[in-house]
């Protein structure tokens, strides 16, 4: 098997997803999740163009396996988790989140609404790699098979209006009435979902990317690309923009002057909002490696604690679930308000940020500065010839040494991703060109034990 789990389900180019290949994958997830379940599962998808094909090999070969399949078409990925928590039934999102429209990939909820744990995935990739068939030369491969399944009655928009309910009912009646807003759809799920709620909810709203055509997902626009909302803030005197990602599990925001916020400030934001409001556990956050050391000074400076997870959201889920803690999130934008969603949802976290931003009074330029001070961070990705799970080990002096040349008052991270072939290398320092310099000297070891593309 090429695909393997990465840190959010299966994901490539949608060529990989080939139908043999994802309908070997929906008779395993059926053999693993579906008793737990009762048999029953749903299904959701993004607005690529290869996504209804993979839906129909994704609910043959659950059907195969002996589930009662349910299919939602284009949803957010946390309204999926949504259905999956209610109902109490495991469920697949199919999407590649940021990607370009050429790759996708299915993400897996267990019943309950909470993502696979690496001993599940291990065991759904086992129970995988027995339906491969092995030819006389030796070639082994997935059996082809008609992609014809009895399709379940169900009421699609009522799952989406119980989404919507939990959302608006996180504001406790509060409502949005007068703030000038400007969101980006991405061209994704939230294109579908996101402007009628907010406008539901009072909110002066311009709407940007949300035409999706299956092929302009995420394409310059989104959390990825926010330049056209950065100036449509500006241009529309808004008080905020938001911008989504595919399948709107995240979402980054932009102050009145078209400055970007992170993820590592909304977390901030809403961290000390339940604090100051008395409800936040424990006075504890969780977030990942990635976080900014910036995060950590203002929350040891307000007496938040700070629980450290490695990267995805379904290792904040599990910091969260342990500790019974109330929020936590990455610095890429996915945020887990655990009392209300198993998930990262980038319409919950934008919702709860606009009302923590009407409350205030103030500008969000000025609530961001305050939050937090974000240090000189380089991040970036090389993309390697030969993924090396071990390479940091590799590394080591490389790694050492920099870390030596910073002492306390600066971070090194370097991380394989989980779903590309690339390592991600990070440098935190009090000044950027000193960041600038070690995050280069880290890349020209990692390309010469990896290599380079």
């Amino acid at each position: 098997m090429a695909l393997k789990f990465g840190t959010d389900g299966v994901r490539g180019h949608a060529d990989e997803l080939d139908d043999a290949f994802v309908h070997a994958l929906g008779r395993a997830a059926a053999a693993v999740l579906g008793p737990a379940g009762g048999h029953r599962f749903v299904i959701g998808r993004d607005t690529r163009e290869s996504g209804p094909r993979i839906e129909r090999a994704l609910r043959a070969g659950l059907v195969a396996d002996g589930a009662s399949v349910e299919v939602l078409g284009v949803v957010p990925t946390p309204a999926i988790a949504a259905v999956s928590a209610a109902e109490q039934m495991p469920a697949a999102m199919i999407s590649a989140s940021h990607n370009a429209f050429g790759d996708n990939g299915i993400k897996f909820f267990a019943a309950g609404g909470l993502k696979l744990s690496d001993a599940v995935e291990a065991q759904l990739e086992a129970v995988l790699d027995g339906f491969h068939e092995v030819a006389a030369d030796g070639t082994r491969s997935f059996a082809a098979h008609a992609l014809t399944a009895p399709l379940a009655a169900v009421d699609a928009l009522g799952h989406i209006a119980r989404y919507d309910e939990l959302v608006t009912a996180s504001l406790a009646g509060r409502r949005l009435d007068g703030l000038r807003v400007v969101i980006d759809c991405a061209n994704g799920a939230s294109a579908h979902v996101a402007p009628d709620l907010l406008r539901r909810l009072g909110a002066e709203l311009t709407v940007l990317h949300a035409e999706p055509d299956g092929r302009n997902i995420n394409e310059n626009c989104g959390s990825t690309h926010p330049e056209s909302l950065q100036a449509a803030v500006v241009e529309h005197g808004a008080a905020i923009g938001l911008a989504f990602d595919g399948d709107a599990d995240r979402v980054l925001a932009v102050d009145e002057r078209g400055s970007l916020v992170s993820g590592d400030h909304l977390i901030a934001l809403c961290a000390i909002d339940l604090r100051e409001r008395g409800e936040l556990v424990d006075d504890t956050v969780v977030v990942t490696v990635m976080t900014n050391l910036g995060f950590r000074l203002a929350m040891a400076e307000r007496g938040i604690k700070v629980v450290e997870t490695q990267v995805g959201d379904r290792y904040v889920l599990e910091a969260l679930e342990a500790g019974g803690y109330v929020i936590g999130g990455e610095q890429s934008g996915h945020v887990i308000f655990r009392r209300i969603a198993t998930t990262g949802d980038g319409l919950l976290t934008g919702v709860q940020v606009l009302d923590l931003l009407r409350r205030s009074g103030r500008s969000f330029s000025a609530l961001a500065h305050d939050a937090m001070t974000q240090l000189p961070q380089v991040l970036k990705n090389v993309r390697v010839a030969r993924r090396d799970p071990d390479v940091a080990d590799h590394i080591a002096g490389a790694i050492r040494a920099a870390e030596a040349e910073l002492g306390e008052r600066g971070r090194v991270l370097v991380r394989p991703s989980g779903t590309e072939p690339l390592v991600r290398v990070m440098i935190e320092a009090p000044d950027s060109d000193v960041a600038d310099r070690l995050a280069n000297q880290l890349i020209d070891a990692v390309v010469a034990v990896c290599g380079a593309l």
